[in-house]
């Protein structure tokens, strides 16, 4: 039980954060609205307007589709061969997409399937002259495909492994064939959770902006994210951006609210603990398919990968990171980073702590429970506002003030620790609540409270997740290409942004070695964030 100061401090400091993000996104939203609104609202209905929105709809709408058609064939293959040659390097490889910069993995998928990449080569060497184009829409659902089929795999083959033992004592002992595990055994699993997540892949379809940057190609192929980046960044037409903006919201918004709708995916099976052992799939065919299966999920995931790692170790490392552009865009990117991490661990455990507080009350006021409903959706706001069009409502702010520029540093620190946010509580929330269920009732009989109980009780046991989250929350933001798209100039260079303006002036070289560096950096960030956790079924 806390102290009623405790509780006093839990709730202002939740409140606090509440109403900074409030004002924050309030102020961006509220400027969209109130900027020449005749004129946006006029732009909402014009063929190039909703052109865009069909097109974002609908690669969001093939990616999805695609990435779990691939996802569902290499999850079951995985879980079939528990046994499988290097299979626990497989599954950590699945995770590498999601550590890695966007920028960077559209720059591996350039050197593989790119006019003068690996895969063109070969065909121009068999006689075909480069018939591969990775452009465009086609372009854009390979980058789709290549980060979200590892992530789906992963969620996917949790929920495999989490099936019962009896399960498949009980289909071997009857017989049954391939076709009727995956029908009555594994789909049925598999079909409360596959909306789920193609609801979070076409949310991260739709609000793609760094993919479709690089491989777009052009006005056929823009999405609503990139289409405002280009009103304000090249055209500078605030009420195009104001009605592109709005769209976008809607679009985010209506996603969504569907997805929570869906309903969660919970284990309704009662098991007597026996370890699991698969019987089936041992027939020769069925070996060589699921053989085929992961190695084409390897060969898919890994060569963007290497192919980064290849060319990026062509570049002259030495002289890109002694250079003067490189220590800058360094310097900016790790000041920011550490800003946002902060940022977003400190409001994470702020709204963590309140919502806490207000669950501790036996019977909390309509007020509390608000506040903690309020709470709660707080780290999903960036979900529903995207950064491009927090950027965008800041921006038209911030111009009535003078040069944007002087300004850009916090605002896209700031951006990225809302980005950061939703992670920074997943990872935190199961941590404080185990720790709060072990020792709240022994700390409260024994008399320690305040800042003894912080520094003797909860930092030498909480200091690791807070770490983890703070590493997940500096590489999403070293990473990040979006919030700093719109106010890069010579004065705010990162790393990034280095890469992007060095793959723009056609200084592939640099861009290739600066790609390596970065996702080197972002992937030891991710992957120190994820030592010491023990892996349940090597997932």
């Amino acid at each position: 039980m806390l102290t009623l100061a405790e509780r006093r401090r839990g709730i202002g400091a939740g409140l606090t954060v509440l109403i900074a993000v409030i004002l924050f996104v309030g102020t961006a939203v509220v400027t969209l609205l109130a900027w020449d609104g005749d004129q946006s609202a006029s732009r909402l209905f014009t063929a190039y307007t909703w052109s865009i929105l069909r097109f974002t709809l609908l690669q969001a709408a093939l990616s999805t589709l695609l990435s779990i058609l691939f996802a569902i064939p290499v999850a079951l293959a995985l879980a079939r061969r528990p046994g499988f040659p290097g299979r626990v390097w497989i599954v950590r490889l699945m995770a590498l997409p999601m550590g890695l910069p966007a920028l960077v993995g559209a720059l591996g998928l350039l050197g593989v399937w790119g006019r003068q990449g690996v895969l063109n080569g070969w065909l121009t060497a068999a006689g075909l002259e480069q018939p591969v184009s990775v452009y465009g829409l086609s372009g854009i659902l390979l980058a789709h495909t290549f980060f979200n089929i590892p992530l789906a795999v992963r969620l996917l083959l949790a929920v495999l492994e989490r099936l019962p033992a009896e399960y498949w004592l009980l289909s071997a002992s009857l017989g049954m064939k391939p076709f009727s595990i995956f029908r009555f055994v594994e789909w049925p699993a598999l079909a409360r959770v596959v909306p789920g997540v193609a609801g979070l892949i076409f949310m991260l379809c739709a609000t793609s902006f760094t993919l479709v940057l690089v491989l777009g190609g052009g006005p056929a192929a823009t999405t609503l994210e990139v289409a405002i980046y280009q009103a304000l960044r090249f055209d500078f037409d605030p009420p195009r951006a104001i009605a592109l903006a709005f769209l976008q919201i809607t679009v985010t918004a209506a996603v969504v609210g569907l997805v929570t709708l869906l309903p969660a995916a919970t284990d309704m099976v009662r098991t007597a603990g026996r370890s699991i052992q698969r019987l089936d799939g041992r027939s020769g065919p069925s070996r060589l398919w699921d053989f085929f299966v992961i190695a084409a999920a390897v060969i898919f995931v890994a060569s963007p990968l290497l192919s980064v790692l290849a060319a990026g170790l062509r570049a002259d490392l030495w002289k890109l990171v002694t250079g003067p552009r490189f220590i800058q865009a360094a310097t900016t990117s790790l000041a920011i980073a550490v800003t946002a991490g902060t940022i977003a661990v400190t409001a994470s455990l702020a709204i963590l702590n309140a919502r806490q507080a207000i669950r501790d009350r036996r019977d909390p006021n309509l007020a509390e429970r608000l506040l903690s409903t309020s709470l709660a959706g707080t780290s999903s706001l960036v979900l529903v506002i995207p950064p491009i069009i927090l950027g965008t409502g800041w921006f038209l702010v911030l111009r009535q003030f003078g040069n944007v520029g002087d300004f850009a540093p916090y605002l896209v620190a700031i951006i990225n620790a809302l980005m950061a946010l939703p992670f920074a509580v997943r990872v935190l929330e199961p941590a404080l609540e185990d720790h709060r269920r072990q020792t709240a009732r022994l700390a409260a009989a024994l008399g320690i409270g305040g800042i003894d109980k912080w520094r003797l009780v909860d930092i030498p046991v909480l200091l690791r997740p807070i770490l983890t989250a703070l590493s997940f929350a500096m590489a999403l933001s070293l990473g990040d290409l979006g919030a700093v798209a719109l106010f890069g100039s010579s004065d705010l260079v990162t790393l990034p942004w280095l890469v992007y303006s060095s793959l723009s002036s056609y200084r592939t070289n640099d861009a290739d070695g600066l790609a390596l560096i970065l996702g080197v950096v972002c992937l030891f960030l991710t992957i120190l964030g994820t030592a010491g956790r023990k892996e349940h079924n090597n997932v």
